[in-house]
């Protein structure tokens, strides 16, 4: 998984990756969110959800300690993090503010 996890994060093209869980309702919530950007934002972005419960080592490598957690990269570079349940129109913002 870590070196697909490195392939994907060294795109030219901003990625959304959505650390999550099928037991937690906030990500249950996400989910929708993450659909309505991708569908503005369209080949612009790439959004990877990931199942921590599935992929333990992946988000210990990101420490990634609650979910949902957000992640931007672009090139191999995080650019953005936040944990929590942000708005279409906010993630829409962030993404369009940090990445080029």
């Amino acid at each position: 998984m870590n070196s697909s996890f490195q392939d994907i994060i060294n795109s030219d093209k901003p990625v959304l990756i959505d650390f999550f869980a099928t037991w937690c309702g906030p990500c249950q919530m996400l989910g929708p969110i993450l659909k309505e950007v991708k569908e503005n934002l369209g080949e612009r972005i790439s959004i990877i959800k990931v199942d921590v419960d599935k992929n333990q080592e992946l988000a210990a490598m990101q420490q990634v300690r609650g979910v949902p957690t957000m992640m931007l990269f672009q090139n191999g570079k995080q650019l953005w993090r936040q944990s929590g349940v942000l708005s279409k129109e906010e993630i829409i913002q962030v993404i369009l503010e940090k990445a080029n």
